[in-house]
């Protein structure tokens, strides 16, 4: 992600480092900025929405315990990240848009950095020893469902409904890989327009929020139970679901247990997203395919195209920080000792707070209105996408779990 430059608030001049700088936080900002983690740091523009965004939040978090409370711990589905986005659903496509002007710095701010800083907390919820009992299946079976997902969109989008090149392109990234992260990621790399990249996350959101809500209902249907355990389930979501943040939502529905090993497969989804990129630079850019030069994704067959494109490309820093937030707690966790334990269980719940923040945030940024514009042709390559992904995965997902075991 881009660093984001204090000079670009011009109307808030107590945002500038100079001016900061004679501050309490000042010096933090300053560390932060030669650090390159001054975009992780709230402004005051931002404090309005974020405010808003907590109070929604820690109401989620509250009604989710008492929901819990009364049925007994019965109820499925409605965790505090469920009812975030659901609730941020409703007020983002009615209440929202009157009052968007002076919050959507600060909903931006929970949406993006608020959720990879809580993707990176979600490593004190897992253990080295949970990362190992997913094995090399759950690597493998995110390679096959990356690669065989991806080809499909290709060839249902570009060679089927005869969409273009760079919409389908994009589609497929998110798909296949992490939703709209990806999507924003492979944009440098296929030149693609603003709109394309708009199209490409709204079909991302649809059929990634049903899968969110779909999965802990198929999983309560028994759907798979006689082949897929929990963890094994766990797998799967992971392994298939759009965005890391519907996984944590579909996984954690269902059982911590599930949602953990959702999560760590997701990740591993997550970390092939920069080798996916290299790969798909290296195709565009013609070296081992032929150029047709009415294509507007042509490029000259040269090195040079390749390395252009391969400076873009966008490397998910924050999945790995996951992994070594799994290795802290880990180390945590062998030491045995209350400090340690007391400090895992406060970074727990930060966690869970940034969740929902995200959650509420994503919510009420997603538009029916730009759901609409996006047109029968993409959102039904996305339908189609869906359907493999629910099925084809479930396939890939049963097949390799059954080597394993055998």
């Amino acid at each position: 992600m881009k660093k984001q430059s204090p000079v670009t608030y011009p109307s808030y001049q107590a945002d500038s480092p100079q001016v900061c700088g004679v501050g309490k936080i000042g010096w933090l900002h300053n560390l932060a900025t030669k650090a390159g983690l001054d975009s992780y740091l709230p402004r005051p523009s931002h404090g309005l929405g974020l405010t808003v965004v907590l109070i929604a939040s820690l109401f989620c978090l509250w009604f989710s315990d008492y929901l819990i409370d009364l049925s007994n711990g019965k109820l499925l589905g409605l965790s505090s990240l469920t009812l975030a986005i659901l609730l941020g659903m409703l007020l983002g496509n009615t209440v929202y848009p009157r009052f968007a002007a002076p919050l959507s710095s600060g909903v931006d701010f929970a949406k993006s950095q608020c959720l990879r800083l809580a993707i990176v907390l979600y490593g004190f919820k897992v253990t080295l020893t949970q990362v190992a009992s997913v094995g090399s299946a759950a690597i493998a079976i995110d390679a096959l469902v990356l690669t065989s997902t991806f080809l499909l969109t290709y060839i249902l989008g570009h060679k089927w409904l005869k969409l273009d090149k760079q919409t389908t392109l994009l589609i497929g990234a998110g798909s296949s890989i992490c939703g709209a992260a990806a999507v924003i990621a492979t944009e440098p790399v296929v030149k693609a327009e603003a709109y394309k990249v708009t199209i490409a996350v709204a079909t991302v959101v649809v059929f990634g929020t049903l899968a969110m809500l779909l999965y802990p209902l198929l999983y309560q249907l028994q759907w798979l139970a006689a082949t897929l355990g929990a963890e094994q389930y766990g797998v799967y979501i992971g392994s298939t679901v759009h965005e890391v943040a519907q996984v944590v939502v579909a996984g954690n529905a269902i059982s911590t247990e599930v949602g953990n090993t959702a999560v760590v497969t997701k990740m591993i989804r997550v970390m092939m997203l920069a080798p996916f990129l290299l790969i798909l630079s290296f195709v565009l850019s013609g070296i081992h395919n032929n150029v047709n030069p009415n294509d507007s994704l042509a490029l000259k067959p040269t090195k040079t195209n390749f390395w252009q494109r391969a400076k873009q490309v966008h490397i998910p820093w924050f999945a790995f920080m996951f992994l070594v937030m799994i290795g802290i707690n880990s180390l945590l966790h062998h030491t045995q000792s209350a400090s340690s334990a007391h400090f895992v269980e406060l970074m727990v719940s930060l966690d869970n707070l940034l969740l929902t923040m995200a959650m509420f945030a994503l919510g009420l940024t997603t538009h029916f209105s730009a759901i609409k514009k996006a047109g029968f042709k993409p959102l039904l390559l996305a339908a189609l996408v869906f359907g493999w992904l629910l099925s084809g995965g479930a396939a890939i997902n049963m097949g390799i779990q059954t080597l394993v075991v055998g």
